[in-house]
């Protein structure tokens, strides 16, 4: 079954710079293809994702998050269990689930930093996208050649 559907996750913390992703996704695939979810934080992402999965509807789902040292915990401890989980959904329902994470080590909430994540985003999702409609449909050759 060929899927032209794409869930599209992000993050609320930091929304101003994590919604650029999805900008950069809209230049390789069109909007009415996508169907856009917000969670609070990259915690919660994982779990949607795997929800979203299961439905069967999508060919790919990609989910972007900033990931900021906020000093209570370590970023890299939340970063990674958010791209371990990531990776169990897709593994666990088949179904490809991209990571636009990013896990800075020197953020800081000025004009300038966020001037550059915002455009980082905008790249990041794109490549997302690109990734998408790639594997998409070299596991359509896949299946086919079955």
């Amino acid at each position: 079954m060929t899927h032209t559907r794409y869930a599209f996750v992000k993050a609320n913390w930091h929304s101003d710079i994590v919604d650029q992703a999805l900008e950069g996704f809209l230049q390789f695939i069109p909007a009415d293809q996508i169907d856009v979810f917000d969670v609070p934080g990259a915690f919660e992402m994982p779990l949607l994702a795997r929800d979203l999965a299961q439905t069967g509807r999508y060919a790919a789902i990609a989910c972007a998050a900033f990931v900021v040292d906020g000093g209570i915990y370590r970023h890299d401890f939340v970063a990674q269990a958010v791209v371990d989980g990531l990776m169990r959904a897709g593994m666990d329902t088949g179904v490809p689930v991209l990571s636009v994470s990013l896990t800075p080590h020197q953020y800081q909430e000025t004009d300038h930093h966020n001037a550059i994540y915002r455009a980082h985003f905008v790249e990041k999702g794109r490549e997302a996208a690109q990734a998408a409609l790639k594997i998409t449909e070299t596991r359509e050759k896949v299946a086919q050649a079955a």
